[in-house]
């Protein structure tokens, strides 16, 4: 599957179908097109675009997702198909009949696997075998539903351990937060494809509960992944790619090989976006069998992105 993450970041641009691509043009002149079947997702991140609603219906036909971004690259506003599944309907009650307990098991996995991955990062980075090893402690104290919160405990020695005791994780501030803002927003927009794709209703999450949130479900699913653009941002960081202009060219098309990057999977290597699909195709198989059946990647194989 070719993976393409398409930014609209220059005002003027008026954006159309043209036979099998999406067509780019700047006062009359075409300045690029792109397959509309390679495309993953489309930011919006400047001021003013144009867009013809002939490449809306045509986005949606490929069940591609359109992120609007605000301030800091933090995403306002998402476009998504709202037919894509055939059993939609049936899915959507199964989402709905989902047991406590049920969501809290699958809570429990999602949060084991991102602490797990945090770990692996870590690793990576060669952080000492006492933080790891309280790494290992918290792994195994996750129950369902994660009563003790041991997402938030693990956050706080992650965070430290990978940018140093004085980061915060503030969206609104900081050349490591602009970067990771924007990592996520493109994942959080790969996830949603994956989510919509498999027929499942964004909307119903089995932890994220905010009635004003229309992706809480994604928001659930994607915590795994995470840890995937923290190392990704780490990477750059080290290698003193920051400049007074944060967010790049450059730099924002390394974060967008995050799709392409390789992960472990329970049959074998495969990409980030091809292991959302999977993942999101096993939270229907559990939703249906009343039994946690979800499989997540493990970072161990990341090639492409080490």
């Amino acid at each position: 599957m070719v993976t393409q993450v398409v930014e609209i970041a220059e005002d003027g641009c008026y954006l159309s179908k043209y036979r099998g691509f999406m067509t780019v043009k700047r006062e009359g002149t075409e300045v690029g097109r792109v397959p509309l079947d390679d495309i993953t997702t489309l930011i919006l991140s400047a001021h003013q675009i144009i867009l013809t609603k002939t490449l809306l219906m045509a986005l949606a036909e490929r069940k591609t997702p359109i992120m609007t971004c605000g301030k800091n690259y933090h995403p306002l506003a998402f476009s998504l198909p709202y037919d894509t599944h055939f059993d939609q309907t049936g899915i959507l009650w199964a989402q709905i009949e989902c047991s406590q307990p049920l969501a809290k098991r699958m809570w429990k996995s999602v949060i084991r696997e991102k602490i797990l991955n945090q770990k692996t990062t870590l690793e990576y980075f060669d952080v000492s075998t006492s933080t790891l090893n309280e790494f290992n402690i918290m792994i195994k104290r996750v129950k369902s539903g994660d009563p003790e919160n041991m997402e938030a405990q693990a956050a706080r020695l992650y965070w430290k351990s990978l940018f140093g005791a004085d980061f915060r994780r503030d969206r609104q501030s900081g050349a490591e937060n602009s970067l990771l803002n924007y990592g996520y927003s493109i994942l959080r927009a790969a996830t949603a494809r994956a989510v919509c794709g498999a027929g499942l209703t964004p909307a119903l999450g089995i932890h994220h509960r905010n009635r004003k949130n229309p992706f809480a479900l994604v928001d659930d699913l994607m915590e795994p992944y995470r840890p995937l653009v923290d190392l990704m941002v780490r990477k750059i960081r080290d290698e003193g790619a920051f400049t007074q202009e944060l967010l790049t060219p450059e730099i924002k098309k390394e974060l967008t090989k995050i799709l392409d990057s390789d992960v472990q999977l329970e049959k074998g290597v495969s990409t980030v976006m091809n292991s959302l699909h999977r993942m999101a195709q096993t939270f229907v198989i559990s939703l249906h069998e009343k039994d946690n059946k979800m499989e997540f990647p493990k970072l161990k194989a990341m090639g492409k992105l080490i």
